[in-house]
């Protein structure tokens, strides 16, 4: 591949997962630097240009404001961010909360998959093998919902 090849908004909008009107808006606000121009005024975008607009896409889904990805997208691609400790740490306790998020997230699946479980328009139906049809499961309440996603 061509590492000098050149790309229109649209192709650089296409492999870097973001609009034309946001890849527009980021160069405006200056999160992404103004990029070099075609003698008829058109935007032209490079492998790196690119990659940077990969670089803040991923930093938005993590949450992180347009604000508080700036220093990373100003680094260069192959910057080592153990060279930039104020940005390494702010990342490190961004990607705990995250993780707290995810904590969270799961405890959420969890007590979806219980009130799910106990649907009776979901339970299996009986079959003859039982001598009773009684449903023996817990009653679903307040109570036995904490105390099972706590456990």
């Amino acid at each position: 591949m061509n590492r000098t090849e050149a790309f229109s908004i649209k192709e650089a909008a296409y492999q870097s997962g973001l609009s034309e009107d946001t890849i527009r808006y980021y160069e405006k606000i200056q999160l992404l630097p103004q990029p070099n121009r075609k003698s008829n005024g058109h935007r032209v975008y490079d492998h790196t240009n690119i990659e940077k607009m990969k670089l803040i896409l991923c930093l938005k889904k993590t949450g992180l404001s347009l604000e508080e990805m700036r220093p990373y997208v100003q680094l260069s691609l192959d910057s080592d961010l153990t060279d930039y400790p104020e940005l390494y740490h702010m990342l490190q306790q961004h990607q705990h909360t995250i993780q707290e998020h995810i904590q969270s997230l799961q405890q959420i699946s969890h007590f979806i998959d219980i009130v799910l479980e106990r649907t009776p328009s979901l339970r299996p139906p009986a079959t003859s093998c039982t001598s009773e049809s009684q449903d023996h499961r817990v009653p679903l309440n307040r109570h036995n919902l904490l105390k099972s996603s706590v456990s």
